[in-house]
């Protein structure tokens, strides 16, 4: 037999074995050359948000390689340690190391190739979808077109190039170090089997669900007030991402185990079918695979946090252009308001307009609060508010004595709490006004052109407020002193009133704003990182679950003489199969359980920095996640039951 016609039948009869290695392999490439077509295409040489869209999808490129270049060459190292036996027979037979070497080679350049072919065609086939997809998700009004990029091309056969090349060298590497006895043993040293737990794993597991737990109660209280300053803010979100780490690596290490171990105690010897496929088996494994499972778990958890918090933002772009500005449209100057609503009228668009005088003054707040202030920039206990009458705010009816804060948002809440009860010392030029403090709301009166990085206005009654305008510091204001604000009656005339408003060249720092174009710049920007994130996290999602089947492959192969004994006791495949389906709730089911544990702590502790909704963005995301990840449990399972038919 010729070298050439012996690997045509090796690559014949391990092509089973390679078919979803193949497929990762051919969706890797496909998803890496449409996104770097995104780079290219003419439509992303710069979002209309002002964020270059193209610089964007170049940085995720980088990281996209990263992810695809671990999963290629793990799946790599998987197959070559299954395929040590035969491996070993052709150095039995006589054949050199080299020589073999040559043989892999070239079997691998042709499966390999073949695919990166296949995924560029298959890749430029989607590209215009993809785009479509994110002209959709950022709200931009143009047409996608099928644009094949020579660049995108030229940059994925040589990424792809050279992470072949590594390939070759891992498997050089391999054989060379390889004795023939230690390549018939590379199998069944690959996973570790302990028969007994030992007391440092013991150790190990409590400490595991400890640092854990601990790592969750501190995220939780992150903003409550406990760490009120920024270097104990930055201390405690870094023992919160070591403990939270370590404690996953030592809960694959040793909780696993030791919480298996207890149930199987608690049994009385007495396992059934079931408890022997699953828990056994997990009890002997989880161990060896921690350091695998850790990653895992701990990136996956962080593409899916990312991914929500994202999305909070995109969802909540409507309400948070909202903090910016109540109204449809504001000014501060009387004279592009006047030009600006001549021209709604000319186009028949009618509205409504309303103007509030506004004095900045500050006001001392160490009565109602008990937050390190010096932190955030206010001075000794003391803020620059801006401060209206309640005369320009329907519902509301103040008290000579007493002032309401509005226009909190929820972020600032969580850093400065106000929530408490006494005095607020609101300071002129020359006397101080000691007011009641009578609450606060979250209502946004006027735009974020008065006041200083989010922090509240205050409402005073007419009698205070004209005491105070007469003692007013004018260092302190702003070269504007009243907010105009326009809403429009037909909201449905949005977009033609706001082209009226960009044709005017007005500046957002001039104290005019437009809702509906921050909306819209908010979508383009976040849309344009939702994308990529999710990009990215579903191509970690693919890969990762690819590896833990690649995994439960080699398990399941080197289980089936245990199935082959069960099934000669009588067992039947219903039997095994519901073990095997207890097995893979585990397997699959565990790591994805703490990723989902991990990404809620991680989002309820800062999600309020983002936007105005958690819930619904949030359990979208773990939604889909869940479905896709649970895809690869179903084909792990799939291929157990494939495995038990075949054992007898």
């Amino acid at each position: 037999m010729s070298v050439n016609q012996l690997i045509f039948r090796n690559l014949k009869k391990n092509l089973k074995n390679y078919y979803l290695y193949v497929f990762a392999l051919i969706f890797s490439v496909a998803l890496y050359f449409a996104f770097v077509t995104l780079q290219y295409d003419p439509a992303m040489t710069e979002m209309k948000s002002g964020i270059k869209g193209g610089a964007a999808v170049r940085a995720a490129s980088f990281l996209l390689i990263a992810i695809v270049s671990v999963f290629v060459l793990y799946a790599n190292n998987l197959f070559i340690k299954r395929r040590s036996k035969e491996i070993g027979l052709f150095q039995l037979i006589g054949m050199t190391k080299h020589r073999i070497f040559r043989i892999l080679s070239v079997e691998n350049l042709m499966i390999y190739f073949g695919s990166l072919l296949v995924g560029i065609a298959f890749g430029f086939s989607v590209s215009k979808l993809m785009t479509m997809a994110m002209f959709k998700i950022t709200g931009i009004d143009s047409v996608a077109n099928l644009y094949f990029s020579t660049q995108a091309f030229s940059q994925t056969l040589l990424v792809f190039s050279a992470i072949y090349l590594l390939i070759m060298l891992t498997n050089y590497l391999f054989i060379r170090r390889q004795s023939i006895l230690s390549l018939f043993r590379v199998q069944s040293r690959t996973e570790e089997k302990v028969k007994k737990i030992s007391i440092l794993e013991m150790l190990m597991g409590v400490l595991g669900l400890g640092l854990i737990s601990t790592g969750y109660y501190v995220s939780s209280k992150l903003f409550d007030g406990d760490f009120n300053s920024i270097t104990r803010l930055y201390m405690a979100m870094l023992f919160i991402l070591g403990s939270v780490i370590i404690g996953t690596y030592f809960f694959y290490k040793g909780s696993v185990r030791f919480l298996a171990n207890i149930i199987r105690k608690s049994k009385g010897g007495y396992l059934n079918i079931n408890d022997v496929l699953s828990l056994s088996s997990i009890m002997f494994r989880m161990k060896s695979n921690a350091l695998l499972l850790t990653i895992i778990t701990t990136v996956s958890a962080l593409a899916i946090a990312l991914l929500s918090l994202t999305y909070i933002s995109y969802y909540s772009a409507e309400k948070t252009a909202e903090t910016m500005s109540p109204d449809d449209f504001s000014f501060v100057s009387q004279e592009d308001a006047e030009f600006f609503t001549s021209r709604l009228a000319e186009q028949n668009i009618a509205y409504s307009e309303k103007a509030i005088e506004v004095l900045v003054a500050e006001a001392d707040i160490t009565d109602i609060t008990d937050t390190h202030l010096e932190e955030f920039h206010t001075g000794d206990g003391k803020m620059l508010v801006p401060v209206i009458n309640d005369t320009e705010v329907e519902g509301i009816d103040m008290t000579e004595n007493e002032t309401l804060f509005t226009g909190y948002n929820d972020a600032l809440q969580k850093m400065i709490n106000l929530d408490g009860k006494g005095n607020v010392t609101i300071h002129g030029k020359n006397e101080e006004l000691l007011l009641r403090y009578a609450g606060l709301s979250k209502e946004k009166i006027i735009s974020n052109y008065f006041t200083v990085g989010g922090l509240p206005t205050a409402i005073v009654d007419r009698t205070t407020y004209k005491q105070l305008e007469q003692d007013v510091d004018p260092e302190l204001q702003h070269e504007a002193s009243t907010y105009i604000g326009i809403m429009l009656k037909e909201k449905e005339k949005a977009k033609e009133a706001n082209d009226i408003f960009q044709a005017m060249n007005m500046s957002d720092e001039n104290g005019n704003y437009s809702l509906y174009q921050s909306t819209l710049n908010q979508k383009q920007s976040m849309g344009l990182i939702m994308f990529i994130v999710g990009f990215l996290g579903l191509t970690f999602l693919v890969t990762s679950g690819c590896i833990l089947y690649f995994k439960q492959m080699g398990e399941s192969e080197e289980e089936k003489p245990s199935y082959t004994i069960l099934r000669k006791l009588g067992f039947t495949r219903k039997d095994l199969a519901k073990g095997i389906r207890g097995k893979q709730l585990f397997n699959f089911g565990i790591p994805l359980i703490v990723g989902l544990l991990h990404s809620y702590f991680a989002v309820q502790s800062g999600w309020f920095f983002f936007g105005t909704e958690l819930w619904t963005p949030m359990f979208i995301v773990m939604g889909l996640y869940t479905l896709l990840y649970s895809i690869f449990g179903l084909l792990s399972f799939l291929y157990y039951k494939k495995i038990i038919k075949e054992s007898l």
